[in-house]
């Protein structure tokens, strides 16, 4: 199996996989690596599960080594970080590689193969993040928003009688109380966002089939009135790490549905 760490600001997404998808995941707050806790439940959750390979993306550095340094402890297996010069899968054409979040690189690898390109992923995450690979299959850039919580927690903090909200679906289009206008605002305006967002994509792109998958905390909330996104995944990241730890591990009998080409002859080494 596959160790799987997606390092973020608030947890740390594990997942364990074998080489077809992510088969168990949960969630580590990152703050916990800095203590025992996390090691604590990280061996919860692997159990006696043999561990094959290990694959991490970060956007906590601090955090990083801690969790190289729990892996190498206990299995002896040297971590493969995510990072623009490690990428498989997807071409990068963009300025400055090195200043793209890894985590968005992985999100646009597994969308890659999921879907071909062109092809467009959107993280509902502390930001909303949308991430673009051309018709080419690289990887051009993306759009970053506010996210929901931060937006409306901001308005909560920022104003005197705002209250804090909980997210949640609201059929209405006219609040009839505080609440109810924020949850307006916050719903059915991301839904705007993203539509006109995607549209605006279509056009740059050239692209009259464009496929736009949804990830992260409130992307199944969201994508539920919005057609204009084909799929949304909740594992994205973990099912890119897992074909980048693929691509590099030199194996022989994977296949991909959408670019052979490009996942070809991978499998496990314990497989040989």
């Amino acid at each position: 199996m596959i160790l799987l760490f997606d390092i973020g600001n608030t947890n740390t997404h594990v997942g364990l996989a074998n080489n077809r998808r992510v088969v168990r995941q949960t969630d580590i707050p990152t703050a916990a690596w800095f203590g025992g806790e996390a090691k604590v439940r990280l061996a919860r959750f692997v159990g006696q599960t043999r561990v094959d390979g290990v694959a991490l993306c970060s956007v906590v550095p601090r955090a990083t080594p801690f969790i190289r340094t729990a892996v190498r402890q206990r299995w002896q297996i040297k971590a493969l970080e995510l990072t623009a010069k490690t990428l498989g899968g997807v071409g990068v054409d963009y300025p400055k590689p090195g200043t793209i979040g890894p985590d968005r690189l992985a999100n646009a690898v597994a969308a890659r193969h999921r879907f071909g390109a062109p092809v467009v992923v959107v993280d509902f995450g502390t930001a909303v993040t949308f991430d673009v690979v051309d018709l080419r299959g690289n990887y051009v850039g993306g759009i970053i928003a506010p996210g929901l919580v931060a937006m409306t927690d901001y308005l909560h903090e920022k104003t005197a009688l705002l209250p804090r909200i909980r997210i949640r679906e609201i059929k209405t289009a006219v609040g009839k109380s505080t609440e109810q206008a924020m949850l307006v605002g916050a719903v059915h305006g991301y839904r705007g966002l993203i539509r006109g967002l995607i549209a605006e994509l279509k056009r740059e792109l050239k692209a009259r089939r464009l496929p736009v998958v949804a990830t992260g905390g409130y992307a199944r909330l969201i994508a539920s009135k919005l057609p204009e996104i084909s799929k949304v995944e909740p594992n994205l990241t973990l099912e890119g790490l897992r074909l980048v730890w693929m691509a590099h591990s030199g194996v022989t009998n994977y296949t991909s549905p959408k670019s052979d080409r490009l996942w070809t002859r991978v499998t496990r080494p314990s497989e040989k």
